[in-house]
């Protein structure tokens, strides 16, 4: 008869161990703090508790920091990311470009209609201490262009878009199209971001690569791109809202 699993940690892992759990958890986590800082939002204009804009400024480090050790812990899962796509040069390029043209569109729709919710933003600039503003333009910066893609695409471009197709999504291949699939995806993507109207371009234009080039990987990378584009162009010319 099998041993039964008492260590609390050991439980943790084996259910986080799952094909779907361990590709869905990081985004959930990385929700959950967006959720947090909802309802803080929410206390504080109803008068319930005071917090301050500084203080949720310091939870996106917390934030991308919880996503990102959650990744690790759960790297060896991941076996659809082939660790060579990123360095393939055809794959590379073809990505940079696709990363770059979701970046134009991106700042190009931040128009009333295309927008949903009020654009906060990030800016760092609000921390007068400077040693402290750098760390949080660091952590920015390095959470979206570095921690999120990963997180995303998991969840979006490995997950949801073939169980969409087999609940026994491992079976799906990556970049299998079906209408469903490839529709569905494209526009919860969208209506993650305030900026539904590029999340929904930008949910196509990820999925097509996904199809054409069959990797996660380029995916990642692309995505990785236009969010590096994006706070590179935030820094420079002080659009806190895009971020």
């Amino acid at each position: 008869m099998p041993r039964a699993i008492t260590n609390p940690f050991l439980l943790f892992h084996r259910f986080l161990s799952g094909d779907a759990v361990c590709r869905t958890a990081p985004f959930a986590l990385y929700m959950a703090f967006i959720a947090l800082e909802e309802v803080l939002q929410f206390l504080s204009g109803k008068g319930v508790t005071a917090v301050s804009e500084q203080v949720r400024l310091f939870l996106y480090p917390v934030k991308a920091g919880s996503v990102a050790l959650l990744l690790f812990l759960l790297r060896k899962q991941y076996t659809e990311i082939v660790s060579r796509d990123f360095i393939r040069p055809a794959t590379a390029f073809a990505a940079l470009g696709v990363g770059l043209g979701v970046f134009a569109l991106w700042i190009s729709m931040d128009f009333p209609a295309a927008t949903m919710g009020t654009l906060r933003g990030y800016d760092p600039y609000l921390c007068r201490e400077e040693g402290i503003r750098i760390f949080l333009t660091v952590s920015r910066l390095a959470g979206a262009a570095l921690v999120v893609p990963f997180m995303e695409e998991l969840f979006w471009r490995s997950f949801l878009i073939r169980y969409i197709i087999a609940h026994d999504f491992t079976t799906v291949p990556l970049g299998r199209f079906t209408w469903p699939s490839f529709l569905i995806t494209a526009v919860l993507f969208g209506l993650e971001h305030n900026l539904f109207l590029a999340g929904i371009t930008a949910g196509i234009i990820y999925n097509l690569f996904l199809y054409l080039s069959r990797s996660l990987a380029a995916c990642i990378l692309a995505h990785g791109v236009t969010n590096l584009a994006l706070g590179l162009y935030v820094l420079h010319t002080g659009k806190w809202h895009f971020w």
